[in-house]
């Protein structure tokens, strides 16, 4: 399959932080499952896919949030979809988590110890996570961020906007989907949200710093 590099790029350009949805436009359920299929296929740190995406839909639900969300300017009715991203807490080297992860993956006994000990290594050691809750579950919410991109992206190359968000309240926010039985706050924690929908006037041209700025070739 080749997708030529201008289309990708005028996607890029296309894409932008989406602060009013036209409400009468929704999102059809095909191009919301092939959204959602790019953040399920995206990579993740040792592969270990450490999310779950919640596509709120609910209006009980997005109402109950609402006072807590100030990164949503407006109503929420106005966008199409709201997808809440949730990062798992404590995936140790060493946890259920990780085991079973490997064990889908049909390895052997011996080859699942060879890799959690390569995994232990690397999280004691190399990126040393493993002194605190918060550090192992800000290292999942950063893998949440890379399908977070592609779903945006993704979007964008089908002239669907989007915005993401991380203007709320995050214990608020957890509490009330967790008391909802949407997920066991043991094991999981929001990450950040998204809201996808189609613009309902033009964004004004974004701003980026030039290349030179940003980029250095060491050669």
């Amino acid at each position: 399959m080749s997708i030529e590099k201008q289309q990708v790029l005028e996607a890029f350009h296309f894409r932008s932080a989406c602060r009013y949805y036209d409400a009468n436009k929704k999102i059809s359920r095909e191009d919301m499952e092939y959204i959602l299929e790019l953040g399920r296929l995206s990579p993740s740190s040792v592969g270990s896919e450490p999310w779950q995406f919640l596509v709120l839909q609910n209006e009980a639900l997005r109402e109950k949030i609402a006072p807590v969300t100030w990164g949503i300017k407006h109503p929420m009715n106005e966008m199409s979809h709201l997808v809440v991203l949730l990062a798992k807490k404590n995936a140790r080297y060493d946890s259920v988590f990780f085991r079973n992860s490997l064990e889908r993956r049909g390895l052997t006994p011996e080859q699942i110890e060879a890799t959690l000990s390569r995994y232990k290594t690397f999280q004691t050691e190399d990126i040393q996570i493993t002194d605190s809750e918060r550090t192992l579950f800000d290292w999942c919410s950063k893998q949440t961020y890379i399908a977070l991109a592609n779903m945006m992206t993704g979007a964008a190359m089908i002239g669907i906007d989007s915005c993401p968000i991380e203007g709320f309240h995050y214990e608020s926010v957890n509490r009330i989907l967790s008391e909802a039985g949407l997920f066991d706050a043991n094991e999981w924690g929001v990450s950040c949200m998204v809201t996808f929908g189609y613009r309902s006037k033009e964004i004004k041209k974004k701003y980026r710093k030039p290349a030179d700025e940003v980029i250095k070739w060491i050669e």
